[in-house]
């Protein structure tokens, strides 16, 4: 009996140990976890991110810490994807193959469950589709993280447990764009694109503005059809789904109109899956006859006007140069102007308000002389936004994309590893311009720094010039097959200073 007392304290004080050991291991393992997380999150955090990143974070759940006796201790403190915090709304946008014929909400739904497996950071860019999920390598061509600096400042990024993804799923159209055919000789009166169109993909993401301006045509477009679709009466609310881009020559204005009809037709597809672009050939609409013109304006507008008879087409109508269709009457009263086109005004401005009763139109319009515009359409106008020519930013992050085009096709040569080579953007330059340990030698801080040098050489000069400055260069190498990146930038500055004094007074 003695001898069966003494087994059963020597047991009770074996598992007393174990439970002490258990509770130590736990706690220690349980402190590592949270070490790690901690530390992979501060990392993740300062880097300066190119492509989004996986970060798998361990589940806790499952781990439970006890004390000698058996009682649950306090848990740990909840990491931060466990405290609850409003999410962040960001756009990804899933590109259809031309030949899958799979169904967008199916492709919406595994998109979605990719994206909460993967444990993603949201930078924006794309992400690689992903090999083992033959649904998406079958149909799907690209996936995009879209507008993730509208949430984040400084090179910041959205961790995983921060973002709502928004997903939307669209097929490019390779039809091309129809004109509309006279029978009497005349020019067509407007261009049709079915959006989103295969000549516009990627138009959005190379148009180069200062902050906010992208973001801001995108939010009022929103804000346009969400009043117009939730019946806000118009009499005490007022918008006229009117946008005015202003400002000189080659800077965009017009590309800029063409890539937010794109974009817009994607971000609406749920909601609008027909979408058209009208770009209107308003030189067709002047006519030799006096009192055609104003004629044939209201004949333009009425076939718009069948075009968004059907509640499931959005339609987006560019008129180009606006200037020429509302000239500033004032100017015909003086006889400066012929009286027929008081006319064509005239029925411009009732054509437009006639257009403001219908939910699924936007009018994009552009002008170079902002002071030869009637002011009654100037007034009709909700955003009035002036596209002036490129800050020293928007040009460095110009001539980067032009040059970076250029190493991946190639052209550029003398770069070790040039497919995967990637130029700092103007934000890590300018820290890296304040970094001591930074070598003069690091070819690639050198050759962004020849860039910064170029892109300050290149001021006055617009957004289109800066575009074909890369090839002008490059056409003046004594040997184009062997094109090294510093001489090319050289040249570049060179000519630079020849277009700046080109340039007009």
């Amino acid at each position: 009996m003695d001898e069966m007392r003494r087994n059963r304290r020597e047991r009770k004080k074996e598992k007393g140990k174990f439970e002490v050991l258990r509770f130590k291991i736990n706690l220690i393992l349980c402190n590592a976890i949270h070490i790690i997380i901690h530390s992979l999150l501060i990392t993740e955090t300062k880097r300066k991110m190119s492509s989004p990143m996986d970060i798998s974070v361990p589940n806790l759940e499952g781990v439970k810490i006890s004390d000698q006796n058996g009682v649950p201790l306090a848990p740990p403190p909840a990491s931060p994807s466990n405290v609850p915090h409003e999410k962040f709304h960001v756009s990804v946008e899933v590109c259809l193959k031309p030949s899958s014929t799979a169904r967008p909400d199916d492709v919406q739904k595994a998109v979605e469950q990719m994206l909460e497996k993967r444990s993603l950071s949201y930078v924006d860019g794309p992400i690689p589709v992903p090999n083992d999920d033959p649904f998406l390598m079958e149909n799907v061509h690209r996936i995009c993280i879209c507008d993730t600096d509208e949430w984040v400042k400084n090179h910041d990024i959205l961790l995983f447990w921060q973002v709502k993804p928004i997903v939307h799923v669209f097929q490019l159209s390779e039809e091309g764009p129809c004109e509309e055919l006279t029978g009497d000789g005349q020019l067509s009166s407007f261009n049709e694109w079915i959006l989103p169109a295969k000549e516009f993909d990627g138009m959005w993401e190379s148009l180069i503005y200062e902050s906010g301006l992208k973001q801001r045509l995108l939010r009022y477009a929103a804000s346009a059809l969400l009043f117009t679709e939730k019946g806000v009466d118009p009499f005490l609310v007022s918008w006229n789904r009117i946008i005015l881009l202003h400002g000189p020559p080659g800077t965009g204005k017009t590309s800029l109109c063409k890539a937010l009809a794109q974009k817009l037709s994607i971000r609406f597809s749920s909601r609008y899956p027909q979408c058209q672009l009208i770009e209107v050939n308003a030189h067709s609409l002047f006519s030799k006859w006096f009192s055609e013109s104003g004629k044939l304006v209201a004949k333009l507008f009425q076939k718009i006007q069948e075009m968004i008879e059907e509640e499931n087409n959005l339609v987006f109508v560019l008129i180009d140069e606006v200037e020429s269709l509302a000239a500033a009457r004032k100017a015909a009263l003086s006889g400066s102007e012929p009286s027929d086109s008081i006319r064509v005004v005239n029925a411009l401005l009732t054509q437009m308000d006639k257009l403001k009763s219908s939910p699924n139109v936007i009018i994009l319009t552009t002008s170079n002389i902002t002071a030869a515009i009637d002011i009654a359409f100037v007034d009709r106008a909700d955003i009035k936004a002036y596209v002036g020519p490129p800050t020293l930013q928007a040009r460095y992050e110009i001539l980067r994309s032009c040059l970076q085009e250029l190493i991946r096709t190639g052209i550029i040569s003398n770069i070790q590893g040039s497919s995967q080579y990637i130029l700092s953007d103007y934000v890590t330059l300018k820290e890296q311009l304040n970094m001591h340990e930074i070598q003069e030698a690091q070819t690639t801080f050198h050759l962004c720094k020849q860039l910064a040098e170029a892109a300050e050489a290149c001021e006055g000069l617009s957004g289109r010039t800066l575009r074909k400055l890369p090839f002008l260069a490059h056409a003046e190498l004594d040997n184009p097959y062997c094109c090294d990146p510093n001489k090319l930038l050289n040249t570049m500055i060179d000519t630079a200073r020849r277009e700046r004094s080109e340039l007009p007074d």
